[in-house]
């Protein structure tokens, strides 16, 4: 072989090997990124349309859900919702044979479409009297959640407790 077909070998290599390089760094690795990121966006999107048929096999009950949760909640005028907390407090307390020392509501403006009315309770009994009233609390259907509750014992047997309980109830501002 002579020295020129060497070199025209030689040449044609290197711009073979120069438009592989080129052809690889220019061409096939973006259309494998490009692949990737449609493969990745595709999965995400069939995930996405999963979640939003679950949603709407599951409309019904959660707009039943809404509905009843939004018809238990605190009404529009202030002294109605107080009294009906403070209410509730006295029906919690005489099914639950616990006395109530204190309730001390505060109305806190939580954001544009709702306020709340935080209660701090004081109260004492027996164990089995005060787990019935938490039971009560939980398990009524107006719109009050349980933010803390505090249980220390008042004499040394631990047979009378003293109940710290922080209530907070939902008012809607405007409702639909």
């Amino acid at each position: 072989m002579t020295n020129k077909n060497r070199q025209q070998i030689l040449g044609i290599v290197a711009g073979l090997a120069l438009l592989l390089f080129v052809g690889d760094k220019m061409v096939f690795t973006p259309l494998v990124k490009s692949w990737k990121a449609r493969s990745e966006r595709i999965a995400g999107l069939k995930q996405s349309i999963a979640q939003g048929a679950l949603l709407l096999e599951r409309e019904q009950t959660i707009r039943r859900r809404w509905d009843s949760m939004r018809t238990n909640t605190l009404p529009e005028e202030v002294s109605a919702a107080e009294n009906e907390v403070l209410q509730a407090f006295e029906r919690w307390s005489q099914d639950s044979h616990i006395s109530i020392s204190g309730i001390k509501p505060q109305w806190k403006q939580a954001g544009d479409d709702y306020v709340t009315l935080e209660c701090h309770a004081d109260a004492f009994g027996t164990m089995e009297a005060l787990t019935r009233f938490l039971y009560q609390v939980e398990k009524d259907p107006l719109a009050l959640k349980l933010e803390s509750v505090e249980i220390t014992a008042k004499d040394n047997d631990g047979q009378q407790l003293a109940l710290g309980l922080q209530v907070s109830g939902l008012r809607l501002s405007a409702q639909e």
